[in-house]
Order: structure tokens, then C-alpha cells, then sequence
């Protein structure tokens, strides 16, 4: 069939018209294209080994695991006490990841296990937890029992039918804001279950520098607070020097206790948060 110019024509400025449109927007299926792509998970624990962790124990040097106190068996970071000659004698101890952070959201998952050594003090059995915003490893005295940091304090339950939460909060040299008011309690009981026996538990930590901190016990929140600073004592042995009063604690190292109950770690992820 013959056509006519004008279809011809037609045709032609469709044509171009399509060949000029702009390429579908991929940026819903791509994040990389939509400047919004998450943050890589960082595995602080890597089931392999403790290279990229510091290890500090009450009245032994920087970096003496003594005892072989953290030790990674079968995929797990463990903390044990099989060398201690069966008594605990104050030796608390923390191992601190190198890298320090401010704005995260941290993953652990810990379980306790076995009993707890004989002079452990009460207040430490089934007891473990993550320190954040802690002072560099490096500027701990000697004989310092703990590091100027916010706690949360991993608690199991000891099968005698009471409540005991876990992810509370404890402010080793530091205070908070809660409820607008100024939070100089050391120790600071959340919302949680309960968990006895050895049971693997989950907390998260959603860390926005010296603004806002919420722990999540399997997926529910459970403690919320702010303006974390240098503030109340319940510390030890640390240098003048570093503890500054009112001083916002807005970043840090994060480090994992051994106070005197055998602790199993199979997770410790980190996720970056702006």
C-alpha cells in the first residue's frame, strides 16, 4: 500500500519523539542509582578470631589476655575463667573492638553458661555487658575496674521464679537524661523479659551519638534516654585526667565484659547509621 507524504512525515516526528524520551527510572529496584543505598554491616566479631579487639583485664597490662580469659572456640566468642586458679580475686576484664564509633545500630546475641566462680560478687553472676561511648583503651589505669562509659547490662534470670530484665542501663562514670530529667542512678532496670537458663537472647542498640539511645530485646524496645556525659562515679583506679564531669559523651569504643560468669557471644554486628 502506497503512503502518503504527510503519514510519512508523521510517522517520522513519532519517531524521534519516542527516541528522545528519558530511560525508565531504575532507582526503586537499584539503590545504588538512588543515592539512598544502606549502610554496609560491619561483623565485629568475625567467628574466626579476636585480631581486631584489645583486650584490657584489671591489674594486668594493655592487651594481656590473661588466663586466655576471650578465646573464640567452635565459631563462638567465649569468656572463661578455667585458669584462675577457681577465684575471680576483682579481675574484671573488657575487650574492646580497635575502631571507635558514634552513630550505629548494634547487634549482639550471648547466652550464659555454666557457673560462676566463688568470690564473684552477687551483683555479677549471670551477668555480663556491652559497653559503648568508652574512653580509649589506652588511657585505662592499670587497676581501673571498669571504663567511663554507658552500659547496657546483660542480665540472665537465676531460675528462682523473680523477674530479672536484661539490657539495662549502667553509667560507669556517666549520667543521662531520661524523661527530661538528669538520670545519676547507676543502674537502671528495662522493661524486658525475663530469660533464664542458657538460652541465646538478642539485643540491639540504636546509637545516635549524644542524642538519642534505645535498647531492643528481641525486637521490642524496652529502654530509652538521652545526653549521655561524664558525670557519677562507680569507678575505679582511672586517671584524673580522662574523667571530665558534664563532659556529652558522644562516641567511643565499644567492649564486651568478663565480670565472673562463663558468656558465650555469637554475634556482634555493627551497622553504621548518618
Amino acid at each position: 500500500m502506497r503512503t502518503s507524504p504527510l503519514v510519512t512525515l508523521a510517522i517520522t516526528l513519532l519517531l524521534s519523539l519516542v527516541g528522545c524520551a528519558p530511560d525508565a527510572d531504575t532507582s526503586a529496584s537499584d539503590p545504588s542509582q538512588s543515592g539512598t543505598a544502606q549502610p554496609e554491616t560491619i561483623a565485629l566479631f568475625n567467628g574466626t578470631d579476636i585480631d581486631d579487639w584489645i583486650v584490657k583485664i584489671r591489674g594486668h597490662e594493655l592487651g594481656d589476655n590473661y588466663a586466655n580469659t576471650f578465646r573464640v572456640e567452635d565459631g563462638l566468642l567465649k569468656i572463661r575463667y578455667d585458669g584462675y586458679g577457681g577465684t575471680l580475686n576483682e579481675q574484671f576484664g573488657h575487650l574492646y573492638y580497635k575502631t571507635p564509633f558514634s552513630h550505629y545500630r548494634l547487634v549482639v546475641e550471648y547466652r550464659f553458661v555454666g557457673d560462676w566462680l566463688a568470690d564473684t560478687p552477687d551483683w555479677a553472676r549471670r551477668n555480663n555487658g556491652v559497653m559503648f561511648h568508652t574512653q580509649d583503651p589506652a588511657t585505662l589505669g592499670i587497676n581501673q575496674d571498669f571504663p567511663i562509659s554507658v552500659e547496657a547490662q546483660l542480665l540472665g534470670g537465676l531460675s528462682d521464679g523473680n523477674a530479672r530484665s536484661t539490657a539495662n542501663l549502667c553509667t560507669p562514670g556517666t549520667d543521662v537524661v531520661m524523661n527530661g530529667q538528669l538520670e545519676t542512678r547507676h543502674c537502671i532496670e528495662s522493661s524486658s523479659a525475663t530469660y533464664d537458663g542458657d538460652q541465646w537472647v538478642r539485643v540491639e542498640l540504636e546509637v545516635l551519638g549524644d542524642s538519642l539511645i534505645t535498647h531492643i530485646v528481641e525486637g521490642d524496645t524496652v529502654l530509652q534516654y538521652q545526653k549521655p556525659a561524664m558525670g557519677s562515679g562507680t569507678i575505679n583506679g582511672f586517671d584524673p585526667a580522662m574523667f571530665r564531669p558534664g563532659e556529652p559523651v558522644a562516641s567511643g569504643f565499644i567492649a564486651v565484659q568478663a565480670e565472673g560468669h562463663p558468656t558465650d557471644f555469637r554475634r556482634i554486628e555493627l551497622t553504621p547509621l548518618k
